[in-house]
């Protein structure tokens, strides 16, 4: 986890640019910030935003799994660390690269995007929005991970906590 805090910045600026070059809502919250003090507060709601984001997140990672419904090799799971989905099946490179990207690109650039241009950026979606950015990053991390270590037409498969790939077809 800890050598994916730097994609975690970048995580974070990615939707935060896309909010404040599309909509006026994140000028508004800066004004609100710019007094003498800044209060934050943590209620139900934040909690509730941060569970709907491990769950949603978590979702999304699942449903570009080839045949999950149908799929016996997946598992769902909860840690210390959070909410996890994997696969012990065959898969690309490219799939399994997109699989770990998709909540980021969904959730925190395409969402916020959609939202910022259509005038419906509010509160506490932000919240929502950084949340996804800020946990994606270990997603971020095994995507540039897999990228770099293993090639082009290789084939990947997981077992447990680790990740194993070979060349060929399946």
């Amino acid at each position: 986890m800890l050598l994916s805090l730097p994609f975690m910045i970048i995580n974070a600026l990615i939707p935060m640019g896309i909010i404040y070059y599309f909509s006026d809502y994140l000028l508004q919250l800066i004004s609100f910030f710019s007094g003498d003090s800044i209060i934050v507060t943590i209620d139900l709601g934040v909690i509730f935003a941060m569970v709907l984001v491990l769950i949603v997140h978590e979702f999304f990672h699942l449903i570009f799994i080839p045949n999950f419904m149908k799929s016996k090799d997946i598992i769902i799971g909860l840690t210390f660390f959070g909410a996890f989905v994997h696969t012990e099946q065959i898969i690309t490179k490219v799939r399994f690269m997109f699989i770990s990207v998709a909540p980021f690109l969904f959730l925190s650039i395409l969402f916020p995007l959609i939202l910022s241009i259509s005038g419906l950026l509010k509160g506490k979606i932000l919240v929502f929005i950084l949340f996804n950015a800020l946990g994606a990053s270990v997603d971020i991390l095994g995507f540039f991970l897999v990228f770099v270590q293993v090639p082009k037409d290789a084939i990947i498969r997981n077992n447990g906590t680790r990740t194993y790939w070979k060349m060929g077809v399946e």
